[in-house]
């Protein structure tokens, strides 16, 4: 049975914005390693949209972006919509009866599949899917945006603490 963990960079006061922040090079490393590994992710359409941005080469991009690149784009996703009509290279579509068909992933795979958008992992958590909350945590203060929690904060437990790089603290909750 695969596990479902919904994971994102996030200031220190709780937001997510990947266009105040970047990872470090230890933790864009993490990440790179962290998409070779994962047996898939399943996105948000907004989470989707931002992360098609590496479905195509860019002249400007690092080594290591590049290395990122090939392992988003190998890995499956599933993108969660209502509103989508097709989604892009190595994905599937999941726009009705998304708890069956989440169920269904978790029931027939193994390993670890990621959950990317707050409001799906919130919607996924209300269901009892979500296995797994790991906050990477940024020595920033953003005061605005995208709270990592869409919405009430679920019951958790810790289950461990770690760094992650020089800058980054990964907690990792379970549901209580």
């Amino acid at each position: 049975m695969a596990k479902l963990v919904f994971g994102m960079n996030l200031s220190l006061d709780g937001y997510v914005d990947h266009q105040e922040f970047r990872p470090s090079p230890a933790l864009f490393r993490y990440w790179i390693e962290h998409a070779r590994a994962a047996t898939g992710s399943i996105y948000g359409r907004r989470m989707y949209e931002i992360m098609r941005y590496w479905d195509e080469d860019r002249p400007e991009w690092s080594a290591e972006e590049c290395e990122f690149a090939q392992a988003w784009r190998r890995e499956p996703k599933w993108v969660v919509s209502r509103t989508l009509k097709a989604v892009g290279p190595n994905a599937t579509l999941i726009s009705e009866d998304i708890e069956a068909a989440i169920r269904d992933l978790k029931a027939r795979l193994t390993g670890e599949i990621s959950v990317s958008g707050t409001k799906l992992a919130q919607s996924l958590g209300e269901l009892g899917l979500v296995d797994e909350y790991q906050l990477y945590f940024h020595p920033v203060v953003l005061g605005r945006g995208t709270p990592f929690f869409a919405g009430p904060r679920p019951p958790l437990r810790l289950v461990s603490a770690d760094r992650v790089g020089e800058d980054t603290m990964r907690l990792t909750y379970a549901p209580a």
